[in-house]
C-alpha cells in the first residue's frame, strides 16, 4: 500500500527556514512527478511547488517563488521542500502528493506555523 509520510513541520518565526521531507513507500518513487502542496484555515488546497520525476524540472507559485525549493533524492524516495524567508502567510497544513495519470496519492499533512 502506498504511503506518503510527512515531516518537518512546527513553529518559527518570520524570517525563519524549515525543510519538509516526504518519504513515500509502495510505489515506485522515481517515476512519479511529485507536488507540494498546502491549505491554510478557511482556503482551498493550493500548489506549491512540484518536480518532475527524474528531478529535472520544477515548478513553483508565483507567491513562494525565489523562497522556497523543492528536490528530491530517488534513491532514498524522498522529497524535500526547502522553504526560507518564511512569512506569516504561509501559514499551512503542508502536503506531499505523488500523481500519474489516474494514481493520485497523498500524505497526512504536516503543520507549518509562521509566528512571531
Amino acid at each position: 500500500q502506498v504511503q506518503l509520510v510527512e515531516s518537518g513541520g512546527g513553529l518559527v518565526q518570520p524570517g525563519g527556514s524549515l525543510r519538509l521531507s516526504c518519504a513515500a513507500s509502495g510505489l515506485p518513487f522515481s517515476s512519479y512527478p511529485m507536488s507540494w502542496y498546502r491549505q491554510a484555515p478557511g482556503k482551498e488546497r493550493e500548489l506549491v511547488a512540484a518536480i518532475t520525476s527524474a528531478g529535472i524540472s520544477t515548478n513553483y507559485a508565483d507567491s513562494v517563488k525565489g523562497r522556497f525549493t523543492i528536490s528530491r533524492d530517488n534513491a532514498k524516495n524522498t522529497v524535500y521542500l526547502q522553504m526560507n524567508s518564511l512569512k506569516p502567510e504561509d501559514t499551512a497544513v503542508y502536503y506531499c502528493n505523488a500523481k500519474k495519470h489516474w494514481d493520485d496519492y497523498w500524505g497526512q499533512g504536516t503543520q507549518v506555523t509562521v509566528s512571531s
